[in-house]
């Protein structure tokens, strides 16, 4: 009966086999493999309502290959945060309250970025033709509803994670249907409102500067809106702004 003393190395037994090599088919979780785990997303939220940032953060904490890195309230700490977190992507809403907007934070960090992360992927209820031109035009990756739900707003972050566009299906037909037929331009008479417009004044003035009634200043308005993609005044002049259409 043979054994370790008589100094032969005894056969391996069926307990005995060799641990399983890095890379090995044994395991699959070793490192540089094609089966290992690819590194989550790292998300920075931006939302100045502290609940709905709240709920955020608890619906994407339970969301697949998704790490949120941090959180702001505004645009200012939004553009500080992605600057000291460098984060895959950042999640943008458009209305910040008081100081810098969504517009204004994604221009910003898509400037420093230079072309590398962080992405901003623009999360908003807000889906008028003027939102959506003065987001993309910031250098936001993609655009998101709040209506959206919670598996398409996944698949949006790992899109924009990879700086792929991830578009709403009604903010992409909606960009659709503007390429396909572009609003007629500005008649002089809508520039002339419009120029006043972006001055500050409300129709009664806008009225008696240019000798036309109230009546036709609304009218004119409306079509100005209509061509715009706007609802408001503000909005209006903002993309009149955006657009060069103002002297």
């Amino acid at each position: 009966m043979s054994s370790a003393a008589d100094g032969r190395t005894p056969a391996p037994g069926p307990d005995d086999a060799a641990p399983a090599r890095p890379g090995a088919p044994g395991n699959p979780q070793a490192p540089g493999t094609p089966d290992a785990p690819a590194a989550p997303a790292r998300l920075l939220v931006c939302d100045d309502h502290a609940v709905v940032r709240a709920g955020l953060l608890a619906l994407l904490g339970s969301a697949p290959g998704i790490e949120v890195c941090g959180e702001a309230g505004s645009g200012e700490e939004a553009v500080a945060l992605a600057a000291k977190l460098r984060p895959d992507v950042v999640l943008m809403d458009l209305q910040l309250g008081p100081g810098m907007d969504g517009v204004e934070a994604t221009r910003r960090i898509a400037a420093a970025a230079a072309g590398g992360p962080p992405h901003v992927l623009v999360l908003t209820t807000y889906d008028t033709d003027a939102d959506v031109t003065r987001a993309v035009e910031a250098g936001a990756t993609g655009y998101l509803l709040k209506a959206e739900r919670p598996e398409e707003l996944f698949a949006a972050i790992h899109a924009a994670a990879q700086g792929r566009t991830a578009l709403s299906p009604p903010v992409a037909s909606r960009v659709m249907a503007r390429m396909r037929a572009p609003r007629p331009g500005l008649t002089p008479r809508e520039r002339d409102i419009l120029g006043q417009l972006a001055q500050g004044l409300g129709n009664r003035d806008i009225a008696r500067a240019l000798f036309i009634s109230e009546a036709t200043v609304k009218t004119h308005l409306g079509r100005i809106y209509d061509k715009l993609g706007v609802e408001t005044r503000a909005g209006a002049v903002a993309v009149a702004k955006e657009q060069r259409l103002l002297p």
